[in-house]
């Protein structure tokens, strides 16, 4: 297992603008449908906002319609699960396992005509597109 990379709260502060802090570090999640990437379309990589890691290839992103960007797998050992007992429900938290930083959820079964059957529900502002 990869050791997540460690800053204090007031580094993450400093690094991250004020939306991307309360996502990725505390957990929260952008309203539905306002993420820059729900709808984006290009050859590349989605990486982590707040260390730069690689998480998701662009041929894995899939439109949902759920609000958020969606993706069928990961990069391998780029996303960690945990399960979160939050808001009443059990659902599957995803993060980055470079730094920790909050993702968003996956949901399995769905129906998806995917290869994995699962939705990796992602908060745009946890992401960064690199184009390839």
């Amino acid at each position: 297992m990869v050791e997540p990379k460690t800053q204090s709260e007031s580094e993450w502060r400093a690094i991250l603008t004020p939306q991307q802090f309360r996502i990725l570090r505390q957990k929260g999640t952008e309203p539905p449908g306002t993420g820059k990437y729900e709808h984006h379309s290009g050859e590349g990589v989605y990486a982590c906002a707040g260390c730069g890691t690689p998480l998701y290839k662009s041929n894995t992103k899939f439109k949902s319609g759920c609000g958020w960007p969606a993706f069928f797998d990961a990069i391998p050992g780029a996303v960690s699960r945990h399960e979160d007992r939050a808001h009443g429900m059990v659902r599957t938290e995803i993060n980055c396992t470079a730094c920790g930083g909050h993702l968003g959820h996956v949901f399995k079964g769905e129906g998806f005509s995917t290869p994995t059957d699962e939705r990796h529900c992602v908060n745009s502002i946890s992401l960064n597109f690199h184009e390839q």
